[in-house]
């Protein structure tokens, strides 16, 4: 396993008068699953102490037929509209997620197993460097669809914190090798928890008031 060190955080308004603000809730988490990590949502609720973990499928996943999947746009807005749903239902949950008007915001952004590198292996950044929260990626180091160099390079270019947790000989499930977990002494449940510690710590450093 292997991690980088956060960046250091700069403080801002050194000597400014602080407002006290409301006690620290327990996040809330809207996850939207891969193929692969449906199996997180226990986890990823005990890892961060949260309230509730949501989790959804898109409409073009549903109803057993397989079925091509819709522009960007129209999942950006299911999305959205999941995460509404979510922050009215716990409306003090502002440490997590706010709802103003049309738009979104949230305290932290968990990518797990980004698909960074798309199929013709154009490198899909452009919504990454416009994010404006911080963001933590869990890639696994044998991931083709997220070579860890490109990865990095693109991290230069985000202008918030990031921050990277690698699970060594995983793939884009996170997924290990037995011949890997065996030479390491370690089983696929160990390698998910040790991801999901470092998970919970960047999550509680996001939500400090």
């Amino acid at each position: 396993m292997a991690t980088s060190p956060p960046p250091k955080r700069r403080r801002k308004n050194a000597g400014a008068k602080v407002t006290p603000s409301l006690p620290l809730l327990p996040p809330v988490v809207v996850f939207a699953h891969g193929a692969g990590a449906p199996s997180w949502k226990e986890l990823l609720k005990n890892a961060v102490g949260a309230v509730e973990v949501v989790t959804f499928d898109y409409p073009y996943l549903c109803g057993g037929k397989k079925r091509a999947p819709p522009k960007a746009e129209k999942l950006v807005e299911f999305h959205k509209g999941i995460v509404k749903e979510t922050s009215e239902k716990y409306p003090r949950q502002v440490s997590c997620m706010v709802s103003a008007e049309e738009d979104i915001a949230a305290s932290a952004i968990l990518c797990l197993g980004y698909p960074l590198k798309g199929s013709k292996g154009a490198i899909r950044d452009e919504t990454l460097v416009q994010l404006k929260v911080p963001i933590m990626f869990v890639q696994g180091s044998k991931d083709g669809m997220c070579p860890l160099e490109k990865l990095q390079a693109v991290r230069k270019k985000i202008k918030c914190e990031t921050e990277l947790y690698v699970v060594d000989g995983g793939d884009h499930s996170l997924k290990v090798g037995k011949k890997h977990l065996q030479a390491n002494g370690l089983t696929q449940e160990e390698s998910e928890m040790n991801a999901l510690e470092a998970v919970g710590s960047f999550i509680s450093s996001c939500l400090k008031p």
